[in-house]
């Protein structure tokens, strides 16, 4: 693999690193926040908790119009700044109001970087290497879940207000992040669609030696070729890329996986372990997490993204219904933890692997990043509807987590149905050869 290229990638990629800390770092804060507010679960759950979320519900809808006017460079580097801005600001606040605030701030970030980064490594990367060089912003992602927390765990009783220090951690990355982010080149398909040819000749180049820039070009010109200023991906020659960007974002939240990693320590304390043993049990998640993600990085390329998501649908399936029957019957100890081990296995090795990367690959360039904000639009709602609702789900007596879980099953049977009927194989298709087989369905 060109050294360049891997080390442009793994740098766009740090955006999910930021993404996967800040998603996670605020559920070692959860009860502490509670009890410091005194807020309701309603409250607590929509404002102080979900705020982040409607934030990257923002990032999504509105990230694509930067990442395609300004380019996915500069778009990266703004979510930098994103990221530490609300990093210091929510490790200050002093009222939930303005927590929520700064919460909301890093969320934008969270949004857009779901765009951005994966249609910038998508754009540069090798047809054959495609995958595996886009889901390494998923293996960020579990990394910096893990990083966050195992963060938490060692900042927590740290002091009274030791829920400031976990969050205000973030902002060191945040800044090295932006630092590296200045160092890299901007995608050549998005300097075509601006007209300028000689810089995307110059990166073309350097992406693949080996080959005639000048033939590369006609290719990415001639599938893409004089595309209508007033398209959007909402005109029905692009229905179907559109229908798989919508299910696979549906599903991907629908497996429940945004609402157990914000209430990991929650969910295990409900299921009977001590505070600290839950905190402890969701570095276990991390890890469990971090390992079955380095699997589908090595394995998308491989046996493609189709299969991978046959295996996470199955586990999911079994792990959710195991994880409902606990809490049904009450099964104590490490039973409930052991089951969703589980479950993160088959999502980081599923739909964790393969989401951005399939959405990435779907749609045409001068549509791409529209299409991905579409398809993280879809994926950000439901992340901030679904999380925010658990405290009242879980708390309320006709309803109760095993209810919940079983419910999330019943989804994952039907993703299982999608993948087998509607999920076309993109492995080792370059972007311009799925422009032409998608756009004929």
């Amino acid at each position: 693999m060109n050294k360049k290229i891997l080390l442009w990638s793994i740098t766009a990629a740090l955006a999910g690193f930021l993404f996967g800390f800040d998603v996670v770092v605020i559920s070692g804060a959860d009860k502490k926040l509670q009890e410091l507010w005194q807020s309701s679960d309603s409250f607590h759950g929509w404002v102080v908790m979900g705020m982040a979320l409607w934030g990257t519900v923002i990032g999504a809808i509105f990230g694509g119009k930067p990442t395609n006017k300004y380019g996915r460079k500069k778009t990266l580097i703004v979510i930098g700044v994103l990221f530490a801005f609300s990093a210091i600001g929510s490790a200050l606040a002093n009222d939930p109001y303005i927590f929520a605030l700064f919460r909301f701030i890093g969320g934008i970030g969270v949004g857009a970087s779901t765009i951005a980064a994966p249609a910038y490594i998508s754009e540069i990367a090798p047809a054959n290497e495609r995958g595996k060089l886009v889901a390494m912003y998923q293996f960020n992602i579990v990394f910096g879940i893990l990083i966050a927390f195992l963060s938490n765990y060692l900042l927590s009783g740290s002091g009274e207000n030791d829920w400031r220090w976990m969050l205000g951690v973030e902002a060191i990355p945040s800044i090295l992040y932006i630092l590296f982010a200045m160092k890299l080149p901007k995608s050549p398909r998005w300097l075509l669609s601006k007209s300028r040819l000689g810089e995307a000749k110059e990166v073309l180049a350097i992406i693949n030696p080996t080959i005639n820039v000048d033939e590369q070009l006609k290719a990415i010109e001639g599938a893409d070729e004089k595309p209508d200023a007033s398209e959007t991906i909402f005109i029905k020659k692009y229905r179907f890329p559109l229908t798989l960007a919508f299910l696979i974002a549906f599903f991907n939240q629908f497996s429940g996986i945004n609402a157990f990693l914000y209430y990991a320590p929650r969910i295990f304390e409900e299921a009977g372990l001590g505070e600290s043993t839950a905190l402890l049990s969701s570095v276990g998640i991390g890890v469990t997490n971090l390992v079955f993600t380095l699997l589908g990085v090595f394995l998308i390329d491989k046996l493609g993204r189709k299969t991978l998501m046959y295996f996470g649908s199955v586990g999911y399936i079994v792990s959710l219904s195991l994880v409902a029957m606990a809490f049904f019957f009450n099964w104590t100890g490490m039973a409930v933890p052991i089951f969703l081990f589980i479950f993160i296995a088959a999502h980081a090795v599923g739909q964790g692997a393969v989401i951005w990367v399939f959405i990435s690959e779907i749609f045409p360039d001068h549509l791409r990043a529209s299409g991905q904000s579409f398809g993280s639009a879809t994926h950000w709602v439901l992340a901030a509807l679904i999380p925010s609702l658990i405290p009242y789900l879980f708390s309320h007596p006709s309803i109760g987590a095993g209810a919940v879980f079983l419910f999330f099953t019943a989804m994952m049977v039907l993703q299982l149905l999608f993948v087998a009927f509607m999920m076309p194989e993109t492995k080792g298709r370059t972007l311009e050869e799925l422009q032409k087989i998608l756009l004929k369905k």
